[in-house]
Parts: structure tokens; C-alpha cells; sequence
């Protein structure tokens, strides 16, 4: 092991706890018999409903191939639908249905049940100011920056 510091140890812890949760989670979900992919676009369909293939692949940070088959997969079940985009004729809108409901009211379970765990160890106050670093991390990344000379 390399004694050497990391160049960038925020990013790396954050990489490791979400790493660490997703997993956490993962093995949860497994549980139920949801695989990652089909919890992960479920939950993002909930959020983004009428999104575009496109943009959830971009959202899922997933190759358009490996989505579509886990679309087919989910629409087979009875999950979600493909929908005309009423303003591009070659694209299709994507929505849960009504009985992916089910699926998603135990995924949110799953994540209230972590969500406890957390704060049943970590006081409120913390998580709060947390959550408010993490947030403007975010926003000095999301910024537009500024031309530096790199010398």
C-alpha cells in the first residue's frame, strides 16, 4: 500500500461511501428480486417521468444498449411504458406504471430503512450540515470556471 496521499481524498471518500450504499442497498433490494438495474431506472423513472431513453441512460450513467434491454425487461413485466414523444416522432417517452408501484413503494422502504440506520447513529445536525457542504461542493463544481494559467 502506497503511502502516498491521494490527490483528491474528498473525492475519494465520497466515491467509496456511495460505493458502499449502493451495495448496502443492492443487497437489500436482491432481496425482493430486483436487480440494480431495474430498482435504479424504476426510481429514476418515478423522479423523471416522460424522460427519454437517451436522457436516462445520461441520468444512469449507462451505455443506451444495456438500458434498452433492462427497459424491455421492465416492459415485459408490466413495469413501465413507452410512449410516443408527441414532438419527435422517433422518440419514445418512458413512464412506471401503475403496477411498478408496488416495486417502488419497497425500494422507498428500503431507503427509509437505511435512512434510519443513519441517523439512528449520526446526529441530525450533522447530517444537516453535511448535506450542506455536499451541496456546495456541487455548486463549485456545477460553475462555470473561471480561465486559470496553468504554469
Amino acid at each position: 500500500m502506497s503511502d502516498k496521499p491521494h490527490p483528491f481524498p474528498l473525492g475519494l471518500a465520497m466515491h467509496e461511501l456511495s460505493r458502499l450504499m449502493r451495495r448496502k442497498f443492492e443487497a437489500k433490494a436482491r432481496q425482493f428480486g430486483f436487480t440494480e438495474g431495474q430498482w435504479r431506472t424504476l426510481w429514476n423513472l418515478d423522479r423523471n417521468q416522460g424522460i427519454s431513453q437517451a436522457r436516462l441512460a445520461d441520468l444512469l450513467e449507462m451505455q443506451p444498449i444495456s438500458l434498452v434491454r433492462v427497459l424491455d425487461r421492465l416492459e415485459s413485466s408490466g413495469l413501465i411504458e413507452r410512449r410516443p414523444d408527441p414532438n419527435d416522432r422517433r422518440a419514445v417517452q418512458l413512464y412506471p406504471t401503475q403496477a411498478a408501484e408496488g416495486m417502488l413503494s419497497q425500494l422507498r422502504g428500503l431507503a427509509e430503512e437505511m435512512h434510519a440506520r443513519l441517523i439512528r447513529e449520526i446526529p441530525a445536525a450533522e447530517i444537516d450540515q453535511c448535506i450542506a457542504t455536499l451541496n456546495r461542493i456541487r455548486q463549485v463544481f456545477e460553475a462555470p470556471t473561471a480561465k486559470t494559467n496553468v504554469g
